[in-house]
């Protein structure tokens, strides 16, 4: 089967977050199930630098008032379909935020060409190449299946994944007579409280809409987590699936990794010693023999950042040290600032995003907390589990799914993986950590919770399975 895939990001070449890392490896993970996955990629510079020589596939002179083409190559193993439109791609700042951190103003036009290109492939536009499927990613490609919709890829199935619902993809709808679609697809797909939402579009027009966990998807039909697209959701829940991520085992892989001072596996657990001396090292903390909590976040609302924030002293009076990486918010960077500065030796942080110190934070940290005030799926998790990393998560989407709270039927039965905590306040995420703090005072049960941790099937394997079914079904069923 041939299924074009269509993302704002791609692991290895342009990340922001767990998006890239799904879309980078979910096509690797499909050739098992003999599913050849092309990928269309915006080309950023960070994309046109290192793809090198590539075969020019598509010329388009003049598409919403800009060239492109479409560059094809392969890549770390993905087969890549770059969109080269320099006059919309070619930035200084990142993937959707110019240098100052805002939106680029014409986001809505960079997206639209993105999801149109990806529709002309549908079509047969790259000769000896035509997909059965297309599969659409978030808002930024959400428009792709209805443009197939209103083309003569109108035949060819395609699914849209929600990976985040709060990011919709809204704009004027004053912008609608520049997409080129017909003036009816304005209310049945596109209409918003008076805007235009390219997600909403995506939804009322893919044969099928998948979110990376089950719980997620569950959660999208109430209003607290559907984000005013709950009744979209509601009239297709029979097309609806929840279908949980998966990490690429081979980057992430404690026994092998190069970014970690020693490797180490379920049977070796003693040799992580060397790498939580190191983040002790990195973060300036005390190498004692409290446990080291540790975050790798984006510090937003979202993510909880405000409720760990008011827990840090907690952290502290319990003899715990706490290590934060991430970026964000300008208030929550300098909250955490402001902790590192009143507990010196007792909380590190480093604002900033460094893909080597997240791999030693989850070889060497003690445990990592995730209090997301609502998470889709959630990698970071994911990855803390394969690392013997415990995971203390607020009880909410993938992060319910992924991980086994060590209530005492679990911890009985041997299946604990970590701690979820609720309600997800900061009352709540103070109780999650006492809880964990104690478990940490018992070694023994502490490493028993890493061990099983550690065997969790993380990888693709099962999640690429369903998508492969999924595909086939939808092909079968000739959308």
């Amino acid at each position: 089967m041939k299924v074009l895939s269509v993302t704002s990001e791609l692991y290895p070449l342009v990340k922001t977050g767990g998006l890239a890392d799904v879309a980078g490896a979910l096509p690797l993970a499909l050739t098992a199930h003999e599913i050849e996955m092309k990928t269309l990629v915006p080309g950023y510079p960070a994309v046109m630098r290192v793809i090198g020589k590539a075969e020019e596939r598509l010329v388009l002179p003049d598409v919403f008032g800009v060239e492109a083409r479409v560059l094809e190559v392969k890549h770390q193993g993905l087969e890549l379909l770059v969109l080269d439109a320099p006059a919309l791609f070619d930035r200084t700042g990142g993937p959707y935020l110019d240098q100052n951190g805002a939106d680029y103003g014409d986001n809505w036009k960079r997206f639209a060409l993105l999801s149109k290109i990806g529709a002309e492939i549908a079509a047969g536009a790259i000769e000896g190449w035509q997909p059965d499927l297309v599969h659409a990613h978030d808002w930024q490609a959400a428009l792709t299946p209805l443009y197939m919709r209103h083309s003569a890829a109108a035949g060819t199935p395609s699914v849209i994944t929600i990976h985040n619902m709060a990011f919709q993809g809204q704009f004027s709808s004053d912008l609608f007579a520049y997409l080129g679609l017909p003036d009816h697809a304005y209310v049945d797909s596109l209409e918003y409280y008076g805007r235009v939402s390219y997600l909403k579009g995506g939804l009322t027009s893919a044969a099928a809409i998948t979110t990376v966990s089950p719980s997620y998807a569950e959660e999208i039909l109430t209003p607290e987590f559907g984000m005013g697209l709950e009744g979209v959701i509601a009239s297709r829940v029979e097309d609806l699936y929840g279908i949980v991520n998966g990490i690429d085992a081979s980057v992430w892989n404690p026994a092998s990794d190069p970014l970690l001072i020693e490797n180490y596996t379920a049977a070796s657990l003693r040799k992580r010693v060397a790498n939580r001396a190191a983040v002790a090292n990195h973060f300036g903390l005390d190498d004692d023999d409290g446990p080291i909590f540790c975050v790798v976040s984006r510090l937003t609302w979202q993510k909880g950042m405000d409720l760990l924030a008011e827990v840090i002293d907690d952290i502290v009076t319990a003899g715990g040290k706490l290590a934060v990486l991430g970026t964000g918010d300008a208030a929550l960077e300098g909250a955490m600032r402001a902790a590192a500065g009143r507990h010196n030796r007792r909380v590190g942080v480093i604002i900033g995003y460094d893909e080597q110190l997240s791999h030693l934070m989850q070889g060497g940290a003690d445990a990592i907390l995730v209090p997301s005030r609502f998470e889709p799926c959630g990698l970071t998790q994911l990855y803390a589990l394969r690392y013997g990393c415990v995971p203390v998560v607020a009880r909410t989407g993938g992060l319910a799914d992924t991980v086994i709270d060590a209530n005492e039927a679990a911890l009985g039965a041997r299946a604990a993986t970590g701690v979820q905590f609720s309600p997800i306040t900061a009352d709540g995420l103070r109780q999650g950590l006492r809880r964990a703090i104690r478990l940490y005072g018992d070694a023994k049960l502490w490493t028993q919770i890493q061990k099983q941790g550690m065997k969790s099937d993380v990888s693709w394997g099962k999640s690429a399975e369903r998508y492969a079914d999924l595909y086939q079904r939808l092909v079968q069923k000739g959308h």
